[in-house]
């Protein structure tokens, strides 16, 4: 154990001793997740290493066609292996998570490792102790970016391959809202100039995030646009329940709620939109916010959530009707906050 992170530059003189390296993620990742991942696998494999990319869950079939994907391990599906494979590791790199419990059942195991573990990652509060070296910057737009200034600030910009520059364009893309959130800095912008220099082909990535769904799950956020949307415009609120059933019948699966959330916020005066998605086992929610309203602190206090000022989740055991109610309950409290609103 670590008491605190040392600077992830300590490790730039060690990248060319060839090691056991794995690489993870959150759990369900998205593109972000994934995108920083394999970008940071495709980098490091030029040096000789051995790497392997192990997600803690499934992911969504839209990620699917980023390069080096298909070799990328299920902890769930493949636990004896990614075990095998995580037992000899010689650095575990962790991305896109501040905390081990983001990684379901992964997170005793990873906890447990004994080997060199190194954080890159861009939400509140990291558990700074579990981390030789590490990175942590809640300003980056993205993980996919952090990756990206760690592959430049270690001199080894060259290393940016077509393969490399698609894997990191779809998460900084995908995590600024194509680039419309104000974590799209002056730095964001001169990445993808550079990536765009090294060969990037950025219209093709978007066709495959964002125009590779199946037609159920439209007719799914019809439905729940219609049917599961409540506005409470005393507080500047949006809020979208979803039970089970409605996942059962229109087949949802991973990724296919992926940006719901987003759309009340379309509405003019909505300042927080929430969902909150019965999916069986827990109720995972969403949130997003504009302006002054921490979303990040709202999760972490009424819903054992995080992540970000305007964009954090949570997830509870109770039932969907109970979290519902605890969520009006909490805008209610914080409605000096939300109802200031000026439009």
């Amino acid at each position: 154990m670590h008491p605190f992170m040392q600077p992830v530059s300590e490790i730039y003189s060690l990248l060319d001793q060839p090691k056991n390296i794995v690489i993870t993620f959150h759990q369900k990742p998205d593109a972000d997740a994934m995108g920083s991942g394999l970008g940071l696998y495709h980098f490091l494999i030029q040096f000789g290493h051995t790497v392997t990319v192990i997600s803690p869950t499934n992911w969504a079939g839209f990620l699917s066609w980023m390069p080096g994907c298909k070799k990328v391990l299920d902890y769930e599906m493949q636990t004896a292996r990614a075990t095998a494979v995580l037992d000899t590791a010689d650095w575990l790199f962790c991305l896109d998570f501040n905390t081990m419990d983001r990684t379901r059942k992964m997170a005793e195991k990873l906890t447990g490792l004994t080997c060199t573990k190194i954080l890159i990652d861009h939400h509140q509060q990291p558990q700074e102790e579990q981390f030789k070296y590490g990175i942590s910057d809640v300003k980056k737009s993205s993980t996919s970016e952090m990756v990206y200034d760690f592959i430049i600030n270690s001199g080894n910009g060259n290393k940016i391959t077509k393969e490399l520059a698609e894997c990191l364009y779809a998460g900084v893309m995908t995590d600024t809202g194509s680039f419309r959130f104000t974590s799209t800095s002056a730095a964001v912008h001169r990445m993808v100039a550079d990536l765009k220099d090294k060969g990037l082909e950025h219209s093709q990535i978007h066709e495959n995030l964002f125009d590779n769904f199946l037609e159920g799950r439209f007719r799914f956020f019809g439905q729940v646009l219609l049917n599961r949307m409540e506005i409470f415009y005393d507080y500047n609120t949006a809020l979208i329940a979803i039970p089970q059933a409605d996942l059962i019948k229109y087949n949802v699966k991973t990724g296919d709620t992926e940006g719901l959330v987003n759309f009340p916020l379309s509405i003019h005066g909505i300042k927080l939109a929430a969902i909150i998605i019965d999916r069986g086992d827990e109720r995972k929610s969403s949130f997003r916010s504009k302006g002054g309203f921490d979303v990040n602190t709202f999760a972490r206090k009424y819903f054992n959530g995080g992540g970000h000022f305007n964009a954090a989740g949570g997830k509870n055991s109770e039932t969907l009707d109970v979290v519902v109610k605890k969520f009006k309950d909490a805008i209610k409290e914080n409605k000096e906050q939300l109802s200031s609103y000026k439009f």
